[in-house]
């Protein structure tokens, strides 16, 4: 069932992105980026099928991510195409019709980025820019949405001379809340924050934090860059609704301690997921 995991959700993932696609992009005349979005434009112009056009697309570009990333990453890739294709067929009549097409996009783009974001963190994309964006990743350490987002600023650029400029303005707001979305879904929603507390009482702080808190700390050594006196500096992790109850806390031991708050991604560990 582990193993399959992935698989599931690259295949919940494209359902979700499918129905993201036909329901607020195409149900109300805006584009995509990428493969997809060259395929809406072939809809558009020709009446040709998303799902098919996008499909024949790809077949190149499967290759090429074969060369590059081997067996396993092209069977969760070639079943994203084929997730894709397929459930843009079924959900092509899921169209939600509003009269603010600034509604449609953003909606648009935080479903469609949700669903991308499942497939890429399950290890699979669905082709086209996107295995174009996890070559770039490799090689230039960038986050995958900014570098799908600049590759499609390319494709609405088509849109705007095939179609018209406000349908790609608008269509530019859905990849760009996409582009957020898969950061957030990749990286983690930052439900935690990380706190450094520099003060001259870090010992009776951590012991405040452990009983009061129930929350572990760890003790690092620093030294002060004016005076370069030792000090230990406490580092903890919280969630986001203990942070004032973290600030009230280590003011009551020491009004003048020096806190440091700072979002964190994805905490594993006793206390948090696992």
């Amino acid at each position: 069932m582990k193993r399959s995991l992935p698989y599931l959700l690259i295949i919940v993932g494209s359902l979700i992105y499918s129905v993201g696609l036909n329901a607020f992009i195409v149900g109300n005349q805006l584009a995509e980026g990428g493969f997809v979005g060259i395929s809406i434009v072939l809809l558009y112009k020709l009446s040709i099928p998303i799902g098919a056009s996008f499909l024949v697309l790809n077949i190149p570009v499967l290759i090429l991510g074969w060369r590059f990333f081997g067996r396993e990453f092209s069977i969760k890739t070639i079943l994203g195409v084929l997730a894709v294709s397929l459930f843009t067929v079924i959900t092509q009549h899921f169209a939600v019709h509003v009269n603010d097409r600034l509604l449609a996009a953003l909606y648009g783009g935080v479903i469609c980025g949700a669903g991308l974001g499942i497939i890429f963190r399950s290890g699979g994309t669905t082709g086209g820019v996107d295995i174009l964006a996890r070559i770039a990743r490799h090689y230039f350490n960038h986050s995958m949405g900014r570098l799908m987002f600049a590759s499609d600023v390319v494709v609405i650029a088509l849109v705007a001379i095939v179609i018209n400029m406000e349908t790609a303005m608008y269509s530019l707001v859905a990849l760009y809340v996409a582009s957020r979305m898969i950061d957030s879904v990749i990286e983690g929603f930052s439900a935690s924050r990380a706190a450094m507390i520099i003060s001259d009482q870090p010992e009776q702080i951590a012991d405040r934090i452990h009983n009061d808190m129930g929350r572990g700390t760890t003790l690092l050594h620093g030294q002060g860059g004016y005076t370069r006196d030792q000090k230990l500096v406490v580092y903890c992790v919280v969630s986001r609704d203990e942070v004032v109850r973290l600030q009230q806390l280590v003011h009551d031991v020491d009004d003048r301690a020096f806190v440091v708050l700072n979002d964190v991604n994805d905490v594993l560990g006793e206390g948090f997921t696992r």
